[in-house]
């Protein structure tokens, strides 16, 4: 539509656009909450794990200044603002919305298991968080695609960052 990526093909339908690929997903299987206003509270979560992700997501782009001052953006960010939001969230239950599984609790697992890829320790203070990783790891489905060999898709590397750079900036 827009002559860009990602675009998915799925139901005879070529989408594009992050958002509408994943709202599109969640709604197909039964992910997205059951009524409207859980859904905006998938929306929400998932907004707020896509932010932080972003500080993620950008580290590979800076130089080494740079690099070093986003690692303490991320920590920061992390400790401050989003886990303990995330952590009262699951307090009593196993799941952030409708206590079944959605598309909330999936971002939010990609993100924390991306974030610990530089900071490992970033979840020693949050005892609900540490459980949902856990169980969320135990998933069957989301077991095997953790697995080494999965299609899993690696952190940014060189060849990454300069495909991304002369795509966007060509």
């Amino acid at each position: 539509m827009f002559q860009q990526l990602p675009m998915l093909e799925i139901d005879g339908i070529n989408m594009v656009q992050t958002k509408a690929i994943l709202s599109y997903i969640a709604g197909k299987y039964n992910l997205y909450g059951s009524n409207l206003k859980e859904r905006a509270y998938v929306d929400m979560y998932v907004e707020g794990s896509a932010d932080l992700l972003t500080l993620v997501l950008s580290y590979f782009f800076l130089d080494e200044p740079g690099k070093e001052k986003q690692l303490k953006l991320m920590r920061d960010k992390a400790l401050n603002r989003y886990l303990p939001v995330y952590d009262k969230a699951l307090k009593d239950k196993e799941f952030l919305v409708g206590n079944k599984l959605s598309m909330a609790d999936v971002h939010l697992l990609d993100t924390i298991l991306q974030v610990e890829e530089f900071h490992c320790d970033i979840l020693q203070n949050f005892a609900h968080l540490q459980a949902f990783k856990k169980r969320m790891c135990e998933i069957p489905t989301i077991k095997k695609h953790l697995q080494p060999g999965s299609q899993r898709k690696p952190m940014a590397d060189a060849t990454y960052v300069e495909t991304v750079t002369k795509v966007l900036f060509s």
